[in-house]
């Protein structure tokens, strides 16, 4: 599955994965850490369907929040030993025994996906995706019940972070915009639109342009609010709001979709209203916010607008 860019959801701007990994760096914040791996954190709960909650705690937990020598030399932020089955590189450190083997990863975005196997790949672990993906306290307390750690405090530590730092909205927040529109529900969905099975989900084959200084791409038949987010590896929330939709509207082939919010003005003056038009196929058609494009006309939200009719394009 193709990894998605989420974090243009949220407004705080995630720092350098190298900048915070490097050992000659300074220590971070737990803040910091959390601005850095939010979107790994993300991009795992869509594709592994763990909370995103969870797996930013337990890394701020076991890696000192990227200040351990695990996390700074051997990009490990997760604490998880070589076991038999481990063929890569391994750190050795003292822990519960003299000089135990970790894991040594090449990035912390592996350390972070290894993670996500380490937990979808053992049974012991297999009651919490039973779980509903928001529960961070069952699946804080059914980590420490499966044997993660064996600290008594453990789950009780990680539900402590997710609330300080609020870490359970990250979680809302996919559930509302990516839980149940997966990659794969789109293929599914695929048989019963044929149009869907030609929809290409790479942005690198798709057409781009720019219009009013706007990035767009065009829509293709099939196409939805969802597998354009897919595709440019944005939220569909961006995607509606950007164009001025809601979810229950359909795109039209051909249709220029804004990948970046819309101007204040266009460069053009004015536009005579044809027929069939409405005030959003002026919006699109220019890249002007909608609710600019009414304040500007002194019309009322949602009027109607009628053929021959001048709308001012800026102020």
């Amino acid at each position: 599955m193709k990894r998605l860019l989420l974090f243009l959801l949220l407004t705080i701007p995630f720092l350098s994965y190298a900048e915070k990994s490097s050992p000659n760096g300074g220590k971070i914040s737990i803040q910091e850490y959390i601005n850095t791996y939010k979107q790994i954190a993300i991009e795992n709960m869509i594709e592994y369907k763990i909370p995103a909650s969870i797996t930013l705690a337990q890394g701020i937990l076991e890696s000192g929040y990227g200040n351990s020598e695990l996390a700074k030399y051997a990009n490990n932020h997760f604490g998880i030993k070589c076991h038999k089955s481990w063929e890569g590189e391994g750190y050795y450190i003292d822990d519960d025994e003299v000089n135990e083997c970790f894991r040594k990863y090449k990035s912390p975005q592996e350390s972070y996906a290894d993670h996500s196997l380490f937990l979808c790949g053992r049974e012991r672990y297999a009651n919490l995706f039973t779980l509903k993906i928001t529960d961070y306290k069952g699946w804080a307390h059914g980590l420490k019940k499966a044997g993660y750690a064996t600290s008594p405090t453990y789950a009780p530590r990680l539900i402590e972070i997710i609330e300080q730092y609020k870490l359970y909205e990250i979680d809302i927040l996919v559930v509302e915009n990516y839980i149940g529109h997966s990659y794969q529900d789109i293929n599914i969905q695929a048989n019963n639109n044929n149009d869907i099975n030609n929809i290409d989900l790479n942005s690198e084959d798709r057409f781009q342009g720019k219009h009013n200084n706007i990035k767009y791409t065009i829509a293709e038949n099939g196409d939805t609010y969802e597998t354009i987010a897919y595709a440019f590896d944005i939220m569909p929330w961006q995607i509606l709001k950007y164009n001025d939709l809601e979810k229950h509207i359909s795109i039209k082939a051909g249709e220029r979709i804004y990948l970046q919010p819309k101007r204040n003005q266009a460069n053009e003056s004015f536009h005579i209203v044809k027929a069939g038009e409405t005030m959003r196929d002026v919006s699109q058609e220019y890249g002007i916010k909608l609710k600019k494009l009414y304040k500007y006309n002194q019309i009322k939200m949602g009027t109607e607008i009628v053929v021959g009719q001048k709308i001012k394009l800026n102020r």
